[in-house]
Formats: C-alpha cells, sequence, structure tokens
C-alpha cells in the first residue's frame, strides 16, 4: 500500500535491517514469484496504465516511456528472472585479507546500501527493475514516480507488495511515496532514514535532485550520445548504427542525439541518413552537411543547425549533424557537449579507434556498435537502476554489485593498540 506518512521513514529502514535475515534461496524465490504475477496479473497493471495514458498526447516523447503492454510485461517478466538467478552480490570478499604483524586479520566484505531512494519520470517498467535489484542486492526500496505514472506505479507496488506478504516478508521493503513534489522532497531530506537517492530521468530532474538532496545522490539517466563517422568508416555499418542507435526507441537514454562526420566522407552522409528518413526523423544540419544533404534527404525533414541544436538530449525524431576535419575536432566537440553517458566511434583505423577511446570521457565507448546497448540486460548485468554518468562509486549501469557498499572485517585472538 501507498504510503501517506512519517511513517514509510521508519518502516523502510526496519524494513531494510529485517532483510539482512533473508536467505538468496528465499530472494530468488521472491523474485520469480513477482515475474510470474507481473505477467498473470497483466490485466489489472495494464488497465490502470491506460488511466495514466489516457492523460498524455500520444505526440508526447514520454508517452513511449509510459506505455505497458503484455509484451513489455513479459519483457520486465523475463529481466526479473534474470536478476533471480544471477549470484548474490553480498558477503563476497573484495580483495585478499591482510593479516597483519600482530597476527590481526582484516578483510572486506560487500553489504547492501540499506535504503535506496528512487526518483523518477513517467517510466512504471523501473518500478519492477528497482525492486528486484533492490531485493536481489538486500535493499530496501522507496519509489517516488512521477504523476504521470501514478496508477501504473501503485498497481505494481500493490502486485509487489502481495508477493512479499505471501512469502511472510515486510511490505514495507518496497514502498511508493505520493506522487507530489512535497514526497519528493521528504525524500530527499530523510537523512539517517536513506542511505542514498537515484533519480532516473531528465536533465532538469537530475539536476534538480543533486541541487537538492541532502542524502548523497548518484546521478544517472541523462543522454547525449553522439557517434562519429570516421574517415575510415563503413558505409554499410555506420548506416544501420546510425539508424538503430536513432530510431530503435527515441525515448530511452541510450539514443542517438548528434551525427558527428569526418569532412571527407560528407558524400556518403546522404547514404548514412537515407533510412532516417521513413522514421520521419528531423535533421539539423550544419551549413556543410546542410549542403550536401540539400535535395537527397525530404526538404520538410532538413532543417539548419543552430547553437541550440547541440548538446541536446532530443527524445524524439530529431538529430543534429555536426562536420568535423578530423578525429580530435570530434572529440573536442563531444567534450563540449556530451553528458558522459554513451559515445560511438565508426571507423576501421586502430589509431584513430585508440585516440578516440583514450581521449572521450564517458561511462560507455562504443566501437562500430550502436549506443542502444548501454543497458544492464545488455551487458551481462540482469537488468540495471539507471545509466550513472558520475565517476564516484559507480560509473555506467548501476547493477547488482553497484548497489552494494562494503565493511571491514577486523578478527584477531586479543590484540591491542599501544
Amino acid at each position: 500500500m501507498e504510503i501517506q506518512s512519517n511513517h514509510w521513514k521508519e518502516a523502510s529502514r526496519q524494513a531494510s535491517r529485517s532483510l539482512n535475515l533473508v536467505d538468496d534461496k528465499t530472494i530468488q524465490q521472491v523474485l520469480l514469484a513477482v515475474a510470474k504475477i507481473a505477467v498473470n496479473n497483466a490485466e489489472t497493471i495494464l488497465q490502470e496504465n491506460a488511466k495514466d495514458l489516457a492523460l498524455m498526447e500520444k505526440s508526447n516523447p514520454m508517452y513511449d516511456r509510459l506505455l505497458l503492454s503484455k509484451e513489455r510485461l513479459e519483457g520486465i517478466a523475463s529481466d526479473i528472472t534474470n536478476v533471480a538467478s544471477l549470484p548474490s552480490p553480498l558477503g563476497k570478499s573484495i580483495g585478499e585479507t591482510v593479516i597483519r604483524p600482530n597476527g590481526m586479520s582484516i578483510s572486506k566484505i560487500s553489504v547492501p546500501f540499506g535504503v535506496v531512494g528512487i526518483i523518477y519520470e513517467a517510466r512504471p517498467n523501473v518500478s519492477f527493475d528497482v525492486f528486484s535489484l533492490c531485493f536481489k542486492s538486500g535493499n530496501a526500496c522507496v519509489l517516488k514516480g512521477g504523476t504521470d505514472a501514478y496508477n501504473s506505479n501503485l498497481a505494481i507496488v500493490k502486485t509487489i507488495q502481495s508477493v512479499l506478504e505471501d512469502f511472510n516478508l515486510d511490505p514495507n521493503i518496497v514502498t511508493l511515496l505520493p506522487a507530489g513534489r512535497e514526497a519528493g522532497a521528504e525524500l530527499m531530506n530523510a537523512v539517517g532514514y536513506v542511505d542514498v537517492i537515484i533519480p532516473r530521468g531528465g536533465k532538469g530532474l537530475i539536476e534538480f535532485v543533486r541541487d537538492n538532496s541532502k542524502i548523497p545522490v548518484i546521478e544517472t539517466g541523462a543522454g547525449i550520445c553522439h557517434t562519429y563517422f570516421d574517415e575510415y568508416g563503413d558505409l554499410e555499418i555506420g548506416k544501420e548504427i546510425i539508424f538503430n542507435a536513432k530510431t530503435r526507441r527515441v525515448s530511452v537514454c541510450n539514443a542517438l542525439d548528434c551525427l558527428i562526420i569526418h569532412e571527407k566522407r560528407l558524400s556518403d552522409l546522404p547514404t548514412l541518413c537515407e533510412k532516417l528518413a521513413e522514421k520521419e526523423v528531423i535533421i539539423y544540419a550544419d551549413t556543410k552537411s546542410f549542403t550536401f544533404l540539400t535535395g537527397k534527404y525530404p526538404s520538410q525533414l532538413l532543417q539548419k543547425a543552430t547553437d541550440e541544436s547541440y548538446g541536446i538530449e532530443f527524445l524524439d525524431y530529431k538529430i543534429s549533424v555536426k562536420t568535423v576535419t578530423d578525429v580530435t575536432d570530434a572529440i573536442q566537440h563531444i567534450t563540449k557537449h556530451s553528458s558522459q553517458h554513451s559515445e560511438c566511434i565508426i571507423s576501421e583505423n586502430a589509431n584513430t579507434i585508440s585516440l578516440f577511446d583514450r581521449s572521450v570521457d564517458a561511462a560507455c565507448i562504443y566501437t562500430n556498435v550502436s549506443t542502444a546497448f548501454t543497458d544492464g540486460a545488455q551487458f551481462g548485468l540482469g537488468a540495471e537502476i539507471g545509466i550513472s554518468t558520475q565517476k564516484l562509486h559507480a560509473r555506467g549501469p548501476m547493477a547488482l554489485s553497484e548497489l552494494c557498499s562494503y565493511k571491514w572485517i577486523i578478527k584477531g585472538n586479543g590484540q591491542t593498540r599501544k
């Protein structure tokens, strides 16, 4: 059930402590049961999702993120099943045990954060993802979803809590806060009750949480992704990667926002972009690229770029094009506009690729691969709670091990310090 008062703080903290006594076999059984009920209870969840969808225009890029379907619920259930099958990240020795000269042994083991708070926008699948990853890593979670997905999130959390109760576990292991801003402020100020907050959404949400939270924040979500088509890039590879990275799902953070092209390959630009027209992608092209696209790309979809066309996470069927003189010029453009999420180079030149890999500062660097693969499941991690774009603690897909901290275990036989 949704918590309506400050009671959630202590309830979540107590629930996190109770998780310390739950063995991994039980955790696995609960997750498999949640995966099963997500599919079996699809009709109820989709009915509530339909209420949210009815309040949003289909033309809104967020509509796709909000949309649930039977197929998507089956995919979510598959991800939960994958998480259940993964080894527990808890109690693992981190590094070697050190024996000091006085005989004292020192080791470091992985432990849960405790209570993880998630603030996210219109993405109800996050409710399932967060629970499965937090539960598997021994964390209680507090969810603060957006108003747009309120009915969907409530149905999902009630479904999960029913499984927890069936296993005689504390339902407060997962808590859904009200959708209003007041609940978000309360979560960001829950010092002593919440251990870390992870915002999942656009740049504005992430910056707001980072600037206003008294709880440590791990930044995830905003992706301004570039693909550089090099002088030595393969045309067919480039065409397919650009199309996939841009149009597979435009509303996700790993979608392509800016195509950077070497000036010696401008004659190939119409071929690289021809499939984008099938999806009616609007291209904002700089002066040089505009010239090469004119007459070869639909005029109604071709516009001249401005300074504001770069450094944007479009989340829509839109892309900018930037012409550069060499890989160094491309790297400089990425450095200026990147959100340090996912960046790609298409090239067959080993030296150019090496320079790109070493110079570009981002969580994920791709060579001849679509940025659409920045995803916990695609990395073999089961699922992810978000893509961290910062450098402290975690970077890239945040899966089970990234939801753990550690503690020191010191053992001896009576040693005292002089």
